[in-house]
């Protein structure tokens, strides 16, 4: 299933620039760091390889990239995300370009990059396998995606928290925040429910042209962390 119109999805996280990085914590419990840590680890980019870091948001998954050396390019169609990532880089003294872009008709050239990778931004888009598409392009062979995101959780215990949890919880937590009035909290557990499963997205990737898909479940597959390569003679 395909998001809402890109239109009203870019809107909706334009207003909720400003509290994005609040909204990731409350989701995860603030585990989601751990988790980008993971995928830093699993991709193990060597100082000077070129990553495309899309649906960038405020830039947590690039710049903890751009921390071990890695040249780091943020991509997002949310335009208000762009200036918040800019001033983290800045803080941290990384040197990095960051652009609004569409995952569906990136602005890069083919090849372009030894990776790429994407945080919890995949099921906002329109069409996910344009996404992917365009991901499998600017790779240089051999290169590497790595993809965290909420999947529909496997074991049914876990899921039926999950489920409590966002749909009970997370609209009273709503009420003391912007985001709540927004429609984001509401937006994100349907997008979840609405979204592929792993499977299927697994097959998104193979009809994409990704091989060696690896798929990684984090916190008892809260979140899943997805790995796949670019057919080529060069492995990162």
């Amino acid at each position: 299933m395909s998001a809402p119109p890109g239109a009203e999805v870019q809107a909706m996280f334009g207003e909720i620039a400003p509290q994005y990085d609040l909204l990731n914590r409350v989701l995860s419990f603030g585990i989601d760091r751990r988790w980008r840590r993971c995928a830093v680890r699993r991709l193990a980019l060597a100082p000077g390889q070129r990553l495309l870091d899309l649906c960038c948001g405020t830039g947590d998954l690039g710049l903890a990239f751009a921390c071990h050396g890695v040249c780091l390019t943020g991509a997002d169609f949310s335009a208000p995300m762009l200036p918040i990532a800019r001033a983290k880089a800045a803080k941290r003294s990384i040197d990095c370009g960051l652009v609004q872009a569409d995952a569906q008709s990136l602005p890069f050239a083919t090849s372009s990059f030894d990776a790429v990778s994407i945080a919890f931004g995949i099921r906002n888009v329109e069409q996910p396998s344009l996404a992917l598409q365009e991901c499998l392009r600017v790779l240089q062979p051999g290169g590497k995606l790595a993809i965290l995101e909420f999947f529909r959780i496997r074991n049914r215990l876990w899921r039926g928290v999950f489920r409590f949890y966002f749909y009970q919880v997370l609209p009273r937590i709503a009420r003391f925040t912007k985001a709540g009035k927004t429609g984001a909290y509401e937006y994100l557990p349907a997008s979840v429910d609405g979204f592929a499963n792993v499977d299927g997205f697994q097959s998104w990737l193979e009809e994409a042209g990704f091989i060696g898909i690896e798929d990684v479940p984090l916190s008892g597959g809260v979140a899943c962390l997805l790995v796949a390569r670019k057919p080529g003679a060069v492995e990162l």
